[in-house]
C-alpha cells in the first residue's frame, strides 16, 4: 500500500492529504530516471579514467605486461647462467687448455671489449621500458662477441690438440751441442759483459764453448729458413722454423750441413761450431724465439738432460759473466 503524505492546514487546523496529479507523478519519475542516467554516465566516465576500474582491454594489456616482466626475469636468469658458464670456460681456456698446449692466453680486455662508435641502440630508446630493453640487448651483443672469441680460441686449441705429436716434435727441447763435446757453458741469457766493449749488454741467448768443428744439432723438427752470413754479428748462422711460433737460431758456425728450405729432424747435425761474425772465440751462440719474441733457451732442455745435469746448466747460465759475442 502506497504511503500517503499530508500537509497541515493552519486555517482549518487539520492535516489534509497531498494528492499528486498523474502528470506530476510521471514528470517526477522521468526526471528521476534522467538524473540517474546522467549520474551513472558521469560516474562511469570518472571510474574509467581512474585506477579503480579497468576496461577489458586494459586488463588484457596488464596481463601481457606481467607476462613480459616474467619473461624478462627468466631471460635475465638465463643470461646470468650463460655468462657464468662462459666465464668458467674462458678461465679454463686461459689457465688450462692454452697453458697445456703452450698457446698465449687471450687478454681479458680482448674478451670483454664492447662496441664503440655509433649508438647501436638508438632505435630502442624513447619507450617506457627502454632502459631494460637496451641493457638486455647490450648483454646479448657482448655475449655474442665473447662466444665468437671463445669459439675461435677453441678452434685453435682443437688444432693444437690434433697436432700435439707434431708440436712435441717441433718444440726445441734438446741442447744444440752434446755435453761430452762441450768445454763449458760460457754465458747464459740476460745482461752480460760485452767481450769487446766490456760494458753490460743484453745477451739474448746462450753461448756453448766447444772446439771448432764440433757438431751442432737441430733442437727440434722444422724447416731451415736461413743458412747464410748476412745477419750483422751472427756470422755464419742457421735459423730453423719449427712451426707453432717457435724458431731456433745457431750462430758463429764454421760451416753448414743443411741449406735453406731443407726439413730437419731433432738431433740431426745441421752444422759445425766456428768463430765467424762478432765472436771472441770458437763457440755456438744459441737463441729461441716464440711468436717473434726472444725467450730464455734454458727452459727447453728437457729432452736430453737429467735433472742433475739441468741443475748444473741452470746454475752456470745464471752467472753474470762475460759473453763470447
Amino acid at each position: 500500500m502506497a504511503k500517503v503524505k499530508y500537509y497541515f492546514d493552519y486555517k482549518t487546523l487539520s492535516y489534509i492529504p497531498i494528492i499528486k496529479s498523474r502528470t506530476l507523478q510521471v514528470s517526477n519519475f522521468i526526471l528521476f530516471i534522467l538524473s540517474a542516467i546522467i549520474f551513472g554516465i558521469f560516474s562511469l566516465f570518472i571510474l574509467l579514467n581512474s585506477n579503480i576500474i579497468s576496461t577489458p582491454k586494459e586488463i588484457i594489456q596488464d596481463r601481457e605486461l606481467e607476462n613480459y616482466a616474467l619473461q624478462y626475469d627468466l631471460m635475465n636468469l638465463k643470461l646470468n647462467q650463460i655468462e657464468n658458464v662462459l666465464e668458467n670456460v674462458q678461465e679454463r681456456d686461459n689457465n688450462l687448455y692454452r697453458v697445456y698446449f703452450e698457446a698465449s692466453p687471450i687478454p681479458q680486455s680482448q674478451r670483454i671489449v664492447g662496441f664503440g662508435g655509433i649508438n647501436r641502440y638508438k632505435n630502442l630508446e624513447g619507450f617506457e621500458n627502454s632502459e631494460i630493453i637496451v641493457d638486455a640487448s647490450k648483454r646479448l651483443d657482448i655475449l655474442s662477441k665473447q662466444l665468437v672469441v671463445q669459439s675461435k680460441s677453441l678452434d685453435e686449441i682443437e688444432y693444437l690438440a690434433s697436432n700435439k705429436v707434431d708440436l712435441l716434435s717441433a718444440i726445441p727441447s734438446i741442447q744444440p751441442i752434446r755435453n761430452k763435446d762441450l768445454k763449458r757453458l760460457a754465458s747464459g741469457y740476460g745482461y752480460r759483459s760485452d767481450p769487446f766493449t766490456k760494458k753490460p749488454r743484453m745477451h739474448w741467448g746462450m753461448d756453448f764453448t766447444a772446439p771448432k768443428g764440433t757438431p751442432v744439432y737441430a733442437t727440434g723438427d722444422g724447416l731451415v729458413k736461413r743458412a747464410d752470413n748476412r745477419a750483422s754479428g751472427y756470422g755464419k748462422h742457421i735459423r730453423v722454423d719449427h712451426g707453432f711460433g717457435y724458431v731456433s737460431l745457431y750462430a758463429h758456425m764454421n760451416k753448414f750441413q743443411v741449406k735453406r728450405g731443407q726439413k730437419v729432424k731433432r738431433g740431426e747435425i745441421i752444422g759445425y761450431v766456428g768463430n765467424t761474425g762478432r765472436s771472441a772465440g770458437p763457440h755456438l751462440h744459441y737463441e729461441v724465439f716464440k711468436d717473434g719474441e726472444k725467450i730464455n733457451p734454458i727452459n727447453f732442455y728437457y729432452g736430453n738432460l737429467s735433472s742433475e745435469e739441468f741443475d748444473i746448466l741452470l746454475n752456470l747460465a745464471s752467472q753474470e759473466n762475460q759473453s763470447l759475442d
